[in-house]
């Protein structure tokens, strides 16, 4: 059927949603439609979305459109019962007016709040019907028509049911594939996005930028000490310090609207920044290393910061980013920086992003290689050393 087919389509939970709503209403010859979810939590209903023809003050995907759910005592207590014992979950139409229903008929007076909503939003008859996922009710499939035509029937409740029980699985198919892609782009022991999520988000950030010049920053960090507190204090330790540190990057990643918190893997770390300018991620990035340095048990973060807010050269790729954040990580690591390091604003990051020591050019060569005393531009130098510590110098 064409509303199955509409959510099969559908790539995201609201396409899903709206899907649902437009080919209910279409199937049923509604004008309108939406789609609820029961919170059980906080006993309330919640409007995922409004399709079709809307009232007045009513939102397609509103953020906070609840109803109680002692107002719906269908959903909560008659239908629960015929569930119980065996019965399938029917829909029912209610009215604006006074209907006088035929025996077993589906039609009934609304309870007067609902009967105050129909018409103060023009409406002269609803049908609604119990969503039920995994032998439970998850929600209700509404579907209304105007004043001044047929008011549902039998034959339209009981399609609304079955119209009800595609929206299930479509939804319920939906979850499914939400729960695989959240695997697949979340480190499973913070939280946070991981590698693909990072480099799928860098490569859109790099392409916008190129087309209109909207900044991208890049914070890599190196977690410090965490190899003493595994050989110290085992591994379930060192995983609470990742946990700990992987609060704080999101934390301070929250100072940056919409930046994504990233664990690369192992002790490494990141954070992509897409608007924000330069200035504000530095100001992040140090945020980040105080309170680094603040964890028990942790000997601070390593961080460096590459920026197309700073003038670090031509970025054609998120891989030159990667490059020039990993070579100041690099740095600060050396350097025993306390402070975030930053390609464009150390005299020697951009040259150790071009050349980084050891054959591979690789990012990861920037975490195992060792200075190369041919190649004394691209050295560290000593911490004592005026102003190469600080990122501003």
């Amino acid at each position: 059927m064409a509303l199955a087919q509409a959510m099969a389509s559908a790539h995201t939970p609201r396409e899903t949603w709206r899907a649902a709503a437009l080919g209910a209403r279409d199937a049923l010859g509604g004008s309108f439609a939406a789609l609820s979810m029961w919170e059980r939590d906080l006993g309330r209903l919640k409007v995922l979305v409004n399709a079709g023809a809307r009232a007045p003050g009513e939102e397609e995907f509103p953020d906070s459109e609840t109803y109680p759910v002692h107002q719906f005592c269908e959903i909560t207590e008659f239908l629960h019962e015929r569930w119980a014992g065996g019965g399938e979950p029917n829909a029912w139409v209610e009215t604006a007016g006074e209907p006088e229903p035929a025996p077993g008929g589906p039609g009934h007076a609304a309870p007067r709040g609902r009967v105050a909503a129909l018409r103060r939003r023009g409406r002269g008859c609803c049908v609604v019907a119990p969503i039920v996922m995994h032998g439970r009710a998850w929600g209700e499939l509404y579907v209304a028509r105007p004043v001044g035509v047929p008011v549902f029937d039998r034959h339209d409740a009981d399609f609304a049911t079955v119209l009800a029980s595609v929206v299930a699985a479509g939804i319920a198919q939906t979850e499914r594939l939400e729960e695989v892609r959240r695997l697949a782009f979340t480190d499973p022991l913070t939280g946070l996005a991981n590698r693909r999520a990072v480099d799928m988000r860098l490569d859109e950030a790099v392409e916008r930028s190129l087309a209109d010049g909207t900044v991208v920053s890049l914070v890599v960090c190196d977690l410090n000490g965490l190899k003493r507190v595994n050989d110290t204090h085992g591994h379930a330790v060192g995983d609470r310090l990742l946990e700990r540190f992987g609060s704080v990057l999101s934390y301070c990643g929250a100072m940056l609207p919409g930046a994504l918190a990233a664990r690369l893997g192992g002790d490494e770390f990141c954070l992509v920044s897409v608007g924000p300018e330069a200035d504000e991620v530095v100001a992040a990035a140090d945020e980040l290393c105080v309170r680094a340095g603040d964890l028990e048990l942790g000997e601070g973060v390593a961080c460096g910061v590459a920026s197309t807010g700073d003038p670090i050269g031509p970025v054609p790729s998120a891989r030159r980013l990667f490059r020039l954040a990993d070579a100041a990580q690099y740095r600060a690591k050396a350097a025993r920086s306390p402070k975030p390091v930053v390609a464009g604003r150390d005299g020697t990051v951009i040259a150790l992003a071009d050349h980084p020591p050891g054959p591979s050019r690789d990012r990861r060569s920037f975490r195992d290689a060792r200075p190369d005393p041919a190649t004394p531009a691209v050295l560290p130098a000593p911490p004592d050393v005026p102003g190469d510590a600080d990122p501003g110098g």
